[in-house]
C-alpha cells in the first residue's frame, strides 16, 4: 500500500530522468507522478508511469512561458507535498511554484557537474528545502549542501 504523500518526481528528459530514476525505492511507496519534457525515453516511461509532459525551455522566454502556465495548472490539479528534482531547465518553473505553495522541495545537484554548479542548481540551492550535491567538491558552490554521494 502506498502513503498518502503525493510526490512529483520533476526534472528533465535524458540525463536528468535517468538520474532520478535511480532514486525510485526512495519515491516509489508513495503516491508519485513525473513531470517532463517530451523526448523519447519519456515517452517510454509514459508507457508505465503516469508523466505528465511540459515544455522544455531551452532558454527561450516563449518556451519558459508556457512551461511556467503549464507547471502552475499540473501544480493546482496535482497538489504535491514534496517535489523531488534532478534539475534542469524544464523543472525550475515547477520547482518554484510548489515552494510558492508550500511544498518541499528536494534538489539533486546534476552527476556530471563536479568542476563547477549548474544553473539550475544556483537557482534551486537558494529555494529547496534540502539541497544535495552527488561530490564532494560541489560543497565550495554550496556550502550548505548535503553530501550524498553518487546516485548511480
Amino acid at each position: 500500500m502506498r502513503n498518502k504523500c503525493k510526490v512529483a518526481v520533476v526534472c528533465s528528459a535524458g540525463g536528468h530522468l535517468r538520474e532520478i530514476m535511480q532514486l525510485k525505492k526512495a519515491f516509489e511507496k508513495y503516491e508519485y507522478f513525473f513531470v517532463t519534457d517530451l523526448r523519447e525515453d519519456s515517452k517510454i516511461l509514459a508507457e508505465k508511469e503516469r508523466v505528465l509532459f511540459v515544455e522544455c525551455p531551452r532558454r527561450n522566454l516563449f518556451k519558459l512561458l508556457k512551461n511556467f502556465v503549464q507547471a502552475l495548472l499540473i501544480y493546482l490539479r496535482e497538489r504535491p507535498r514534496i517535489v523531488l528534482s534532478t534539475g534542469a531547465d524544464t523543472a525550475i518553473p515547477f520547482c518554484l511554484i510548489a515552494k510558492l505553495f508550500g511544498s518541499k522541495v528536494i534538489f539533486i545537484e546534476s552527476f556530471c557537474r563536479i568542476k563547477e554548479p549548474s544553473l539550475s542548481g544556483k537557482i534551486m540551492y537558494r529555494f529547496a528545502d534540502v539541497f544535495f550535491v552527488q561530490w564532494k567538491e560541489n560543497k565550495k558552490f554550496f556550502p550548505k549542501a548535503r553530501f550524498a554521494g553518487s546516485v548511480f
